[in-house]
Order: structure tokens, then sequence, then C-alpha cells
């Protein structure tokens, strides 16, 4: 009894604190990419003079989240002596250098950066686009021109890099390469374009093809996502012409539903309750699907309707009981129903006193409540349900930096663990404990 004991004692005393108490953020929307953050504390209220960072660390321009795994928090950006502070809808070209920082979280400090230079030539060119990924101790990013690089999380050495554009023979999406890479066992999985390659497989060890699927007019923005659907793994790759289902093992087809999306833009993830599956692009372009109970199959219930539904932009809705709740392209905040896609209500509260075109709100689900940060900069505590929205708790955490339709904007996604927010803009890097 008393070897056995040493022999716990010995081992528990090898598990580094901070990796077997973190609480971490590893990629897009959390661990389990659902936005759903659960401390065993959180607060219910803000303190009257607001809160507090932690540290701030010196950003340039992006788009991009950042990543916290235990001690270690991730995040790209770009620097360029060109003006990238634009909202245009076109491309022109100018250089700039990617960068990936790798950030103590105790104390703000840069403890490794890797950078490589880019050609820009997309719209809206501040930066990178994708939350950085970490799986083990390997992190992966994926920068805005197709940069896809594979480094050791520890030391930021390179492990294998590929350019999609190039491998692809591709160009770059009018809005750069923004839909997150999926880790899937061994491989990666993403968004590449070109004939044949629209989504790819690579091992995530050596970056070396699996398979690829598709072609499409244009590569598209929606992150590829797994289901367990018809008695199989299912991986829902939505293009701007089609909703697809793969095998995730090997890249064969299930069944497609042709959808066509306005300017290429199927932004979000579909989104699934029970037997339906959603999916919103821009110009209320929406469409409900039904799956198949016992094989891989699916039907169109409806698609395209006047006032249901929502059209996503940049925040990924999500499902609670059969009801979706998410921001429109209107910029309100909105409940429907899924399998009527009826509207049970619409409110501009958590973004601003009237509707924004793309106004922008990120939502977090927290027990019975959600934290929301809105582009103004602003973290927000809110009851969200079918009944509508009641805001508990406001207040401004960080500028806004950017533009967008003639407003400035912050449009980058937060990170939530170990009791804190972690949130940029185009200038600095802010970890806020949320105690």
């Amino acid at each position: 009894m008393r070897k056995s004991l040493l022999l716990a004692n010995l081992i528990l005393s090898c598990i580094p604190i901070n990796l077997a108490m973190a609480e971490d953020w590893p990629g897009w929307m959390g661990p389990n990419r659902d936005n759903q953050w659960n401390p065993k504390t959180a607060p219910n209220s803000f303190p009257a003079e607001g809160l507090k960072p932690l540290w701030s660390t010196d950003l340039a321009g992006g788009y991009s989240g950042p990543a916290v795994v235990a001690d270690r928090v991730y995040v790209t950006d770009m620097v360029t002596q060109a003006d990238a502070k634009v909202d245009n809808f076109g491309r022109k070209a100018f250089d700039g250098t990617e960068r990936v920082h790798c950030i103590d979280d105790a104390t703000g400090k840069v403890l490794w950066t890797h950078e490589y230079p880019v050609t820009y030539a997309i719209s809206y060119p501040a930066g990178p686009r994708c939350t950085p990924i970490v799986d083990g101790d390997k992190l992966y990013t994926l920068g805005a021109e197709g940069d896809l690089l594979c480094f050791q999380a520890a030391t930021g050495k390179v492990i294998w890099s590929k350019n999609l554009k190039q491998v692809y023979k591709t160009q770059s999406p009018l809005w750069g390469y923004a839909a997150h890479p999926l880790i899937d066992g061994d491989n990666l999985i993403t968004l590449a374009g070109g004939e044949g390659s629209q989504t790819v497989a690579l091992n995530k060890s050596t970056g070396q093809e699996v398979w690829r699927f598709g072609t499409a007019s244009e590569t598209g923005y929606s992150p590829p996502t797994i289901i367990q659907a018809g008695g199989v793994r299912q991986l829902i790759l939505v293009n701007p012409q089609a909703v697809n289902s793969v095998n995730p093992e090997n890249g064969k087809p299930y069944w497609s539903i042709p959808y066509l999306a306005d300017n290429g833009s199927i932004i979000m993830s579909p989104v699934r309750a029970g037997k339906y599956l959603f999916i919103g692009g821009y110009s209320n372009r929406n469409l409900l699907l039904e799956l198949g109970d016992s094989q891989p199959t699916a039907t169109e219930v409806w698609r395209n309707q006047a006032k249901k539904g929502m059209s996503p932009v940049n925040v990924q809705p999500m499902v609670i009981d059969q009801v979706v709740y998410g921001c429109d392209q209107s910029g309100e905040l909105m409940a429907f129903d899924i399998a009527s896609g009826d509207r049970l209500w619409e409110t501009s509260k958590p973004i601003s006193a009237r509707p924004l075109g793309s106004g922008t709100a990120f939502m977090v689900k927290n027990a019975d409540r959600f934290f929301l940060f809105n582009e103004s900069g602003e973290l927000l505590i809110a009851k969200i349900t079918k009944s509508g929205y009641e805001e508990i708790a406001r207040t401004k955490i960080i500028e806004p930096t950017n533009n967008a339709f003639g407003r400035e904007v912050v449009w980058c996604a937060p990170a939530f663990a170990n009791g804190s927010i972690y949130v940029r803009n185009d200038q600095k890097l802010i970890k806020v404990p949320l105690k």
C-alpha cells in the first residue's frame, strides 16, 4: 500500500501543474469547436471601474483570434508599410510579413516569433484570419494567402510548410484563406481551392496529401465540420455551389445538395440539431436539410425563404434545444426555430442602438448565460433564450482599430481560458482576468 501511494505521488509530481489544471482554448471556438466555456467560476457582473488587463503585448494587423494552451498563447499578425486598414471589395497587391507569436501566459512576454514574407492581394487586407490550432506538441497556422505551417509548439521550429495557392494552382479567395482547418485523427483538413482540390486532407505530422475532394468556382470560407449521422461519420463541406458530405477517412462522397451563394459568401460552419442541418449564406441564401437516419443521405426541407433563418457573416451561430442563435448580416442578434425557420425574436442591442450591416458580436455560452464580445470592443454578459435577449452587464475592454462600412470595428474572435478572456485588435493582444 505504501509503495503504491509513493508511486502515485511520483506520477502526479511529474505532471506539470499548468497542464493538469489548465483551462485551454486550443483553436477556433474552443476545445470542441462549439463556443462553450465552463470554468468553475465566472462573473455575474463587472466592477464599476471596469476590467483591467493582466498584460498587454504589442501586435500588428489581423483578424485571427488567439489560441491558449497551458501556459502559452499563440497568435498571428501581419506587418506592412502599406495602408492595410482598408475596407473594400477589390484586390490591390502589396508586400508584408506574416508572423506567428508564442507568448508567455503569465507575463505577456513573447517567447518566440516566426515570420515569412507575403504578398497580399485580398479584400480587407489587415492580416491573417484563421485562429492557430494547438494539437499535442504541435502548432498549426494558416495565413491569409494560403501559407500553411506546422511548428513545434514549444520552440517555433518549422516541421513542415506549404503554400496552398502554389501547390494547388489557384488564387486566394477574395477575403483570403479564412476557413479554420480541422484536425481529425492523423489528418489536418483544410480548404485549398483548385481543380479537384477544393478541400484536402494532409497528414498532420508530415504535410503529405492523404486525399482531395471537389471543384468549385471559388474556394469558399466555411470551416469543415464532422457530424455523426446515417450510421457514419460525415465530413460536411460547404462551397459556393453545393453542400457536400464525404467520408473523412478518404474523401469519398456520400451526398451533395446544390446551393448557390452570393459572392461566394458561405462563411459559417453548418449547425445541426437532431435530424436537421442548417447552412446560412450572404443575402438570405439559407438552406435546411434533413439528414437520413439509417443511411448517409440528405434531403432539402426549405431554402432561401424570406424572413426565415439567418445570414451569418462574421459570427458562427449555435444551436440550443432546436433553436438557432446568431448574428445576421443585418447586424441583429436573432433566434429562429430550426425546423420551420421561423424567427422568434431579433435585436440590435448587443451591437448598437440600431442595426448595422455586418454588425458583429462573438458569442460564447457559459452555463445559463452568454459572454458576448462586440465589434466596439465591449464585453457583455447576457441571458439568451428562445424568449428573448436580456443584458446583465457590459464593459469596454479594448478599442476598435479597423474599418468596416465607414465605422471603427474590432472583428477578432476572443479566446476564453484560465479564468480570462484573451482578445486582440490591430495594435495589441490583452489578457483580462474574469474571476
